[in-house]
């Protein structure tokens, strides 16, 4: 007899998931996948992280089998018509409840309050686990109870919640006693059936799939890389990140498994012993405050700056200054670099991230959101909270953003961050001859260099005096 229904949406795995191992304790469970493409490209997202959920789509239904737990994946284009769907499969199949973990975005929400009204009607329910943050959306609070708006108090109440006890990981699930049989067997749709184009398979070996996979590559990460992270993870040549902001984003790993591998050396306890330690916790809880952040301002959602007061910024309208900088034509090397990236891998270096995102927005004054959106319609990892919370911190219209007046420059970025040109070289090959200083700023000492390369589209210190004057304004 089948009990309960999990409903998987950004968190494609059998370990530690919170709605699957709460659907279990009930008894026999099947499992539901629901593909929205119309919705999808509302919301930008990435063609590579859409192949890259329905490879790892694949193997969570390989996952499944072994558990003897069913799985439907229905295509269905807007979350709109969700609700009389999970209607129609509680009634086939004789369920009373619905699993599945909360997601934070005003859409998602009001999706699944829709659901849970239409299924409260038949007496049945809809049951929401928090498992994408560490801690409970709404539940860090000041001492007005008031949520946080600067990262360092937020993270201050994280760590002594964190220090009274980590999360744990939830146990294994056990496999059912018999395989349940549904009615109509389901397959997984291809990219074109889905009306995207398919990704070519040297961008898919850069992102493999698979539990074990990533698992052996965040216990690489702790093992070989941490200790060292407060260093590397600034230097875009080097090897000094994790690179698991992709498995994070679409739940192939859970945040508590993060952690655990974290503290698994002080045997699941909170004590940090080192600064690399630090830093990526740090970093984690970053990403844990844009996400609290997304669930209680819902404007953010609505494309609308924090600082009400940034709704007045004209912003330029530099159609060709837009395009050059998403094709990696600016002619400032570190934030072409970093767009051909982008491009040819579906991930950037996250200080590379913040370079480009400044010199967009504050040295081309050109609006955050049309950065926002670039990158969302790019990137692998693809958030909705991280990538806004990142955009507006680099444009100082969000909360805790950088001051207006600091403006990175570019090319000091460059020299310090990539000294030897590196990555440069890598990603503008027609840099290569050029020695480590003329890398950096070609034409500098050489206005009739040879080379094809552009020359800047805007002068750096020009430009940063115009948006501070734009600020200062407000």
């Amino acid at each position: 007899m089948i009990q309960s229904l999990v409903w998987f949406r950004q968190d494609l795995r059998i370990e530690d998931h919170c709605a699957l191992w709460h659907a279990r304790q009930q008894g026999n469970c099947i499992a539901v996948v629901i593909l929205s493409p119309e919705q999808w490209k509302m919301h930008d997202d990435a063609q590579v992280k859409i192949d890259f959920y329905l490879r790892q789509l694949t193997v969570l239904k390989q996952q499944l089998d072994v558990l003897n737990i069913p799985l439907i994946i229905e295509t269905i284009p807007l979350w709109q018509d969700v609700p009389l769907f999970l209607q129609h499969v509680t009634e086939q199949y004789n369920i009373h409840s619905v699993h599945a973990n909360i997601e934070a975005g005003v859409n998602e929400l009001k999706r699944d309050h829709a659901v849970q009204a239409i299924l409260n009607r038949l007496d049945k329910e809809l049951v929401l686990y928090h498992d994408r943050t560490i801690f409970p959306l709404g539940s860090i609070r000041n001492k007005s109870e008031q949520p946080y708006q600067v990262f360092g108090a937020f993270k201050k109440t994280c760590y002594e919640r964190l220090s009274v006890a980590l999360p744990q990981c939830f146990p294994t699930i056990e496999s059912q006693s018999a395989a349940l049989k549904l009615k109509s067997p389901t397959q997984i749709p291809s990219m074109s059936e889905l009306g995207f184009e398919p990704v070519n398979t040297s961008m898919q070996t850069l992102w493999p799939v698979g539990q074990g996979i990533v698992q052996q590559q965040l216990d690489d990460f702790i093992e070989q890389q941490l200790y060292d992270y407060h260093q590397g993870r600034d230097f875009p040549a080097q090897t000094g990140t994790s690179k698991l902001s992709a498995y994070l984003n679409i739940g192939i790993l859970s945040i508590r498994q993060c952690l655990q591998a974290l503290f698994r050396h002080q045997q699941h306890h909170f004590i940090i012993e080192h600064q690399g330690q630090q830093t990526w916790l740090d970093e984690l809880l970053w990403r844990e405050f844009y996400q609290h952040l997304l669930f209680d301002y819902p404007e953010l959602s609505r494309h609308q700056p924090f600082k009400k007061n940034t709704k007045k910024i004209v912003w330029r309208n530099a159609h060709d200054d837009f395009q050059a900088w998403t094709q990696g034509r600016t002619g400032i090397p570190i934030v072409d670099a970093g767009m051909r990236e982008l491009t040819a891998t579906g991930w950037m270096h996250n200080r590379v991230r913040m370079i480009c995102a400044m010199f967009l927005s504050k040295n081309l004054l050109i609006d955050w959101r049309k950065g926002e959106q670039w990158f969302m319609q790019h990137l692998i990892d693809g958030d909705l909270a991280a990538n806004n919370g990142g955009w507006q911190w680099s444009a100082s219209t969000g909360t805790d953003a950088v001051p207006y007046f600091r403006v990175f420059n570019p090319i000091s970025q460059s020299k310090k961050f990539d000294p030897d040109a590196i990555y440069l070289k890598k990603w503008l090959p027609e840099l290569a001859d050029l020695n480590t200083t003329e890398a950096h700023e070609p034409y500098a000492k050489n206005p009739n260099l040879n080379i094809d390369y552009p020359k800047a589209i805007v002068d750096l210190k020009q430009s940063r005096l115009r948006v501070i004057d734009v600020f200062k304004s407000l």
